[in-house]
């Protein structure tokens, strides 16, 4: 399994993409939704999650693209 993949905001405007664990961005776009699509691929590529932060920081969504068990437990 991969590096989560956060969308965040990047400290100089606009969109991050971010590996967990990672001091730079892998990518940096101008919009939230370009930097979600770009995050997605990265993550179901690397069958990894992705997380998508508000400006606040607090995650807004979260998306699992690797090995879930089915049923979940619980």
């Amino acid at each position: 399994m991969g590096k989560n993949q956060h969308v965040t905001p990047h400290p100089k405007g606009g969109w991050q993409v971010k590996g967990a664990g990672n001091t730079r961005a892998t990518v940096r776009t101008s919009t939230q939704k370009e930097a979600a699509d770009i995050a997605r691929k990265i993550a179901i590529n690397q069958q990894s999650e992705r997380l998508i932060h508000r400006v606040t920081g607090e995650i807004r969504q979260k998306d699992s693209y690797g090995h879930d068990p089915y049923p979940p437990k619980g």
